[in-house]
């Protein structure tokens, strides 16, 4: 897999997975939402962990930056 994703990208997909998380632990979205959160909370932590969505690759976007030779 070639990387797609750039350090902005992945620092919001972690924010975002943090407050995702906050919001289902601390009981403020629940039942079938709070679950549905929780996964794609999960995904944004994981895809930023590889440093590669396979959304991006689909749409071909990519914004990990161009490195100079």
């Amino acid at each position: 897999m070639k990387k797609n994703m750039g350090t902005a990208d992945k620092v919001v997909r972690i924010i975002l997975a943090v407050i995702a998380a906050y919001l289902y632990y601390s009981g403020i979205v629940e039942g079938t939402w709070g679950i549905v959160l929780l996964v794609l909370a999960i995904v944004f932590v994981l895809t930023s962990l590889i440093s590669f969505c396979p959304l991006y690759a689909l749409v071909g976007l990519n914004t990990c930056p161009v490195k100079k030779e």
